[in-house]
């Protein structure tokens, strides 16, 4: 019997939830979630490392490691080859902004 999988602290729902190519006419899409959809805000956006991004999200860096390389095989998939994607679902709690004294939760600012 496998471990129950640990719920993800993001900080905010994502503003924008659909991406899609200018033109797309076809039904080609993916789905990211909002824990991918954290990984990439917190490691590309803010430049945390992995284990920065971990603490924050209450995860081992492990896990997001696997998180954040399933997410940008998913974007660069859908910029390649003109795919929409949307962000949906996923196991995470939103953060209520009073996580830590090293979060950088931006319902703190």
């Amino acid at each position: 019997m496998s471990r129950p999988q640990r719920s993800r602290r993001v900080c905010a729902e994502p503003a924008h939830r659909i991406f899609k190519p200018v033109g797309m006419t076809d039904a080609k899409s993916e789905i990211l979630t909002v824990d991918e959809y954290e990984t990439i805000r917190l490691i590309d956006y803010l430049n945390m490392t992995q284990a920065q991004c971990a603490e924050q999200m209450n995860i081992s860096r492990t896990t997001v490691t696997e998180i954040y390389e399933r997410a940008r095989f998913k974007i660069a998939d859908c910029i390649v080859n003109g795919k929409q994607f949307s962000i949906s679902g996923g196991n995470y709690n939103v953060c209520n902004g009073e996580a830590s004294s090293s979060c950088s939760c931006i319902l703190k600012k």
